[in-house]
């Protein structure tokens, strides 16, 4: 038992020395973007209301929530996603605000994965919400602080994807397709399963019509050019204004002079409900998974009182940090640390040199001569402490 108690859960694990100050260097570079762009910091609850992150609010499937009991009875959970509890906190504290409201947060997150998946339960996330802004200059505002703020944490390769939420709703509602039908499709079109999705549609009954428009989306990724071509196979309404909206978003990010670093995949489906208008991922090597993942949410507002369009993103640091570590990318996050060993006798002039040193804004720690056994235990404890330098006063 008292070995077990040495380990840690599966899916949850320790981060000390270089590789804890290295994030939380990263996570301040992205907080300085946030913070040039007038973004305020906010902190939310670790655990709410189950009801905060229930299926009907569109995030988490209910199976992959920690859960449990205060002592009156209610159901809480470990919080999967942050962005529902944003709108929770904007709804009951920005009730009356008509104007846009920016809002920052980094904390951590709590999905309970499958055992078998090898993912971590607990991760970090850092991101941005912009709300009572229903314009595209909003959009491409967020689009525009992921791509500064990866640039901010050291990476030089990567692509932030835009897709449109409204351009698969508009077909899917023109084509009759009803939930059953559509999670299945949505499942298909993310695997890019061009065969599955044309099957299935015929096993429904669905007009050939949007079997080739549903067949079609997966190969819809790309450039700007790829906007213009989704044009010419459909004349749904709400389809065309999705693509208007991604144009409109391309041209703002264009005047910030960004836009190499964006794509587009009308094919990308989120695994979140609540995403009505433009839906964005962040990608790079060595990562595995997407790094950013974000979008608009129109109606998540509404749900807990406030009527109010939103928008924003979550950075999730520990693929952002794995991707550094991959691409080999150093991440300078320390200054010169300095060990004062001194005696009984030199103690005042031991203070004195560290105090001197520390107004300089240098990392100092102290050690009596007695603590150190021999120069083997010496060089291990300044392993440990990332010692740069030695003064000995003795």
């Amino acid at each position: 038992m008292e070995n077990k108690l040495l380990h840690t859960p599966d899916g949850v694990r320790d981060i000390y020395g270089k590789e804890c100050s290295d994030r939380l260097f990263i996570q301040n570079k992205i907080d300085e973007i946030f913070a040039k762009y007038g973004y305020n910091n906010i902190k939310t609850p670790s655990f709410e209301f189950f009801e905060v992150f229930s299926e009907e609010r569109g995030s988490v499937p209910s199976n992959d929530l920690y859960k449990f009991f205060d002592r009156e009875g209610n159901t809480l959970v470990l919080r999967p996603d942050i962005t529902p509890s944003i709108a929770r906190c904007a709804s009951k504290f920005f009730s009356k605000d008509e104007f846009p409201v920016r809002l920052c947060y980094c904390g951590n997150i709590f999905v309970n994965n499958s055992e078998f998946q090898g993912k971590l339960k607990e991760q970090t996330q850092a991101g941005a919400e912009l709300i009572c802004d229903d314009s595209p200059f909003a959009d491409a505002e967020m689009v525009v602080m992921v791509i500064e703020s990866m640039i901010a944490s050291g990476l030089k390769e990567f692509q932030v994807e835009l897709g449109q939420a409204g351009f698969f709703k508009g077909i899917i509602k023109e084509a009759g397709i009803f939930d059953e039908v559509k999670l299945e499709i949505i499942k298909l079109i993310e695997k890019k399963n061009l065969f599955g999705i044309e099957e299935t549609l015929k096993k429904y009954g669905v007009d050939e019509k949007y079997i080739k428009i549903f067949a079609k989306l997966p190969e819809l990724f790309g450039d700007v050019s790829v906007l213009e071509s989704a044009k010419e196979f459909t004349d749904n309404e709400e389809a065309i204004k999705a693509i208007d909206n991604l144009l409109a978003i391309y041209e703002i990010i264009k005047s910030y002079g960004l836009e190499s670093y964006v794509s587009f995949d009308l094919g990308m489906l989120s695994n979140y409900e609540y995403y009505t208008g433009v839906i964005f991922k962040g990608y790079t090597y060595g990562a595995g998974e997407s790094l950013v993942g974000g979008g608009r949410y129109n109606n998540l507002l509404k749900q807990f009182g406030k009527d109010a369009p939103a928008v924003g993103f979550g950075i999730n640091i520990d693929r952002l940090m794995l991707a550094l570590e991959r691409q080999n990318i150093e991440i300078n996050s320390e200054r010169q640390r300095h060990l004062i060993i001194f005696d009984d006798k030199k103690l005042d002039e031991a203070v004195k040199t560290a105090t001197d040193l520390r107004k300089k804004n240098e990392c100092v720690l102290m050690l009596s001569s007695k603590q150190i056994k021999d120069e083997k235990e010496l060089d291990l404890f300044k392993e440990r402490n990332r010692v740069n330098s030695i003064h000995k006063l003795f």
